[in-house]
């Protein structure tokens, strides 16, 4: 057997199911909490030189973050060709919910997905989500999840559905590991992926101090300086929450701040915070890790550098539509477009979450709409 480590912090959802799948393919692996062990951290950045979690060694491979397709390489077994009532593509509050509604009307049912938890993850606290004063994005979650894996119709794959088209009465769905899976139904909830700062060199940091999840790799800056970009609740629940962990915030905003008021008044507790507003991030600095950022003001077009150990962007979130190439309708922003019902113009093809064209975009209102496209999938199925 090989020599596995998992480098991981508390908090981090994608840490937490790469454990997770280890665990169920039987290899054994030691896991170093390097949230809590600051000499571990440094160990883990030399040998990787990501200031980000999960980091995964297999002898001296060393794996940059969850990736499914990867592990399953090493250790995962090809499946040929299956067919199932409802394919669910996508494991967030959408996509979780819909699993249970197929499996309590009895659908042999697939869930697809690269995580589990979808955008709630990124969320560090939860307070208006009903049954909870306040839960973390991680624990509620693993709730939905507990829910689904005690289900005995459902089938849950940490994969990546690479394309999906229509042939006869099936939907064929190929994935990043190369497995097919026809479906009689298909339920879209893969929600979506961070919006990138579009500044030049951001791949280059991506991981070396630039995050896209600070639940994730928060603890990694304690007593550290960074920036949290954006201005909406995303955005100052981060600058709150890293407020408490690095030793400087700095909090650059396009215009101004739009986030709801329960989350400004925290904010402005906060002493630690320094905000640009109309600022925009104009450049990256450092020579392999991040050390530094330019800022520039719109209005008046000056430029400042302000040198810290890392960047949060939370600048907004773009839908996970790519790979449906014509299937389905979309509207300008790139989402499915769905009636009330979340029906799609495709027969046998339903959405939910924030994938879709609805107006609003909360984990309870995810939710509920996953709970009404599985159940229009059944009645779909029966008729």
């Amino acid at each position: 057997m090989p020599r596995v480590t998992v480098y991981y912090t508390q908090n981090c959802p994608y840490c937490r199911m790469a454990k997770a799948y280890l665990e169920r393919h039987g290899v054994d692996y030691m896991a170093i909490d390097v949230g809590s062990d600051r000499e571990q951290a440094k160990k883990m950045v030399e040998l990787s030189g990501q200031y980000g979690v999960p980091v995964i060694t297999v002898d001296d491979e060393v794996i940059i973050g969850f990736d499914a397709q990867r592990l399953n390489e090493l250790f995962g077994t090809a499946k040929g060709e299956d067919v199932t009532d409802v394919l669910i593509i996508g494991a967030g509050p959408a996509g979780l919910t819909a699993a249970v509604y197929c499996s309590r009307k009895m659908l042999k049912t697939t869930v697809v997905s690269e995580n589990i938890g979808g955008q709630a993850l990124e969320s560090w606290a939860i307070e208006n989500y009903m049954g909870y004063r306040m839960v973390s994005g991680a624990d509620l979650m693993q709730k939905f999840e507990e829910q689904v894996r005690s289900e005995q119709n459902i089938h849950l794959e940490l994969d990546r559905v690479r394309s999906l088209q229509r042939e006869g009465d099936l939907f064929v769905a190929e994935t990043a590991t190369g497995r097919t899976i026809l479906a009689k139904t298909v339920i879209l909830a893969q929600g979506k992926r961070p919006r990138k700062l579009g500044v030049e060199g951001e791949e280059r940091y991506l991981g070396r101090g630039l995050s896209v999840c600070s639940t994730c790799d928060g603890p990694l800056f304690r007593d550290k300086v960074v920036a949290v970009v954006g201005g909406g609740n995303s955005a100052l629940q981060t600058a709150i929450e890293m407020s408490k962990i690095a030793r400087q915030v700095h909090l650059i905003v396009r215009s101004t701040i739009k986030a709801d008021p329960s989350y400004v008044k925290q904010y402005e507790e906060r002493k630690n915070i320094t905000t640009y507003l109309h600022h925009t991030v104009s450049g990256l600095q450092g020579n392999g890790m991040l050390t530094g950022i330019t800022v520039r003001d719109e209005k008046s077009k000056k430029e400042t550098t302000i040198p810290l150990d890392g960047v949060f962007a939370e600048i907004g979130w773009i839908p996970n539509t790519d790979f449906l190439d014509g299937l389905v309708p979309l509207n300008d922003q790139k989402e499915v477009i769905i009636d009330i019902n979340c029906t799609t113009a495709t027969p046998g093809l339903f959405a939910a979450g924030d994938v879709t064209s609805i107006r609003t975009k909360q984990i309870i209102t995810a939710a509920g709409e996953g709970a009404k496209a599985a159940l229009e999938a059944y009645a779909y199925l029966t008729r």
